[in-house]
């Protein structure tokens, strides 16, 4: 497949195995995961709002691409999720695909829609979906640990009260875990060429400006010297915080982050036509800093919207309201614990 091809270019112009190759190397997702963590709002919880728990969730960040090569069934099913081509007004892959604005809510039926159109996902990549999973599970994660907390501190059962501190301590490293997981994908996101058609040379489309078609050009991109870059810089610019209304549309906040990412591919390709890529020069340095803190920026606006949403869920089996444990109102050791 085509990204497959981009992988083993890119492997070979940076003597790095097909399975270290990633939207911005290793240096890049971790400072969007780090520089998002030191961002987050006072209101979320103190477990998370730590050095530490910012160089868990950096390292965490690269998870996803240190994933690859584990075999055929797990690549081919996870390597797609990392981008979608998109046409230069929205479309995957052709006309003919659906619109990053009017995608369907499941990727069963995105899949069926690109088969209509003579399309492969294959090709044409999954990454929205990777952001609402991510996001989704992070909204879970976090109304799990919403009762561990409120019921742990009022348990008077000694052996209880150990177990709801064991399953909190549990429910800290997966979120740690699982935002490091969404950081990547949403860090992808704010790579322009992990989003295009034009995602290794402008490709056999109209090409007004004379832009590269080196099948060079995505490796020179996932090759620039990100570590050069200060996470004070990441940090400083990042724009001011983006609440999303609770409970978050994330479908529609999705599309617009995947909007605001393509919309810097002709300005990338710019860069690539003046020397200054090539040279990692100041403007470069600039735009590589900027897409950055936009990933940064996006993942701390996600998780400070999923802790938010995770207020107003069920969780457990039977079913209980978060609200109402939080409120002292039920007991949920066996929704929590189970009784079977």
């Amino acid at each position: 497949m085509k990204r497959i091809a981009v992988a083993l270019s890119l492997a070979a112009l940076v003597a790095l195995p097909v399975g270290d190759a990633g939207a911005w190397g290793s240096s890049g997702h971790r400072m969007v995961g780090i520089a998002a963590i030191r961002a987050l709002p006072d209101d979320l919880p103190a477990f998370l709002r730590t050095a530490e728990a910012a160089a868990e969730v950096g390292e965490l960040s690269r998870e996803p691409d240190r994933w690859k090569g584990a075999g055929r069934t797990h690549d081919r099913d996870r390597d797609t999720a990392h981008f979608i081509d998109l046409t230069d007004d929205g479309h995957a892959m052709t006309a003919a695909g659906p619109h990053i604005e009017a995608l369907p809510e499941l990727r069963s039926e995105y899949e069926r829609m690109l088969t209509e159109a003579g399309l492969d996902v294959d090709d044409a990549g999954y990454l929205p979906y990777a952001l609402l999973d991510g996001y989704q599970q992070l909204v879970r994660d976090f109304s799990y640990w919403r009762v561990l907390n409120a019921v742990e501190g009022r348990e008077t059962d000694p052996g209880r009260r150990a177990w709801y501190r064991e399953d909190r301590e549990r429910r800290e490293a997966l979120i740690l875990r699982d935002i490091g997981v969404l950081s990547h994908y949403v860090g992808d996101a704010a790579q322009p060429l992990h989003l295009s058609v034009h995602y290794n040379g402008w490709g056999d489309y109209p090409n007004p400006e004379g832009f590269t078609i080196s099948r060079q050009f995505h490796g020179m991109v996932d090759s620039w010297p990100y570590n050069r870059i200060d996470l004070d810089e990441i940090s400083a610019a990042m724009g001011p915080a983006r609440p999303c209304a609770s409970p978050c549309d994330i479908r529609l906040r999705t599309p617009a982050y995947i909007l605001e990412g393509l919309a810097e591919v002709v300005p990338l390709y710019r860069l690539e036509k003046s020397g200054e890529l090539a040279a990692a020069g100041s403007e470069s340095e600039a735009f590589m800093t900027r897409r950055l803190a936009a990933g940064a920026a996006e993942l701390r606006d996600l998780i400070a919207a999923a802790w938010s949403d995770s207020a107003g869920v069920r969780v457990g089996w039977p079913q209980i309201s978060v609200a109402d444990v939080e409120s002292g109102a039920v007991d949920p050791w066996d929704s929590l614990f189970g009784t079977d």
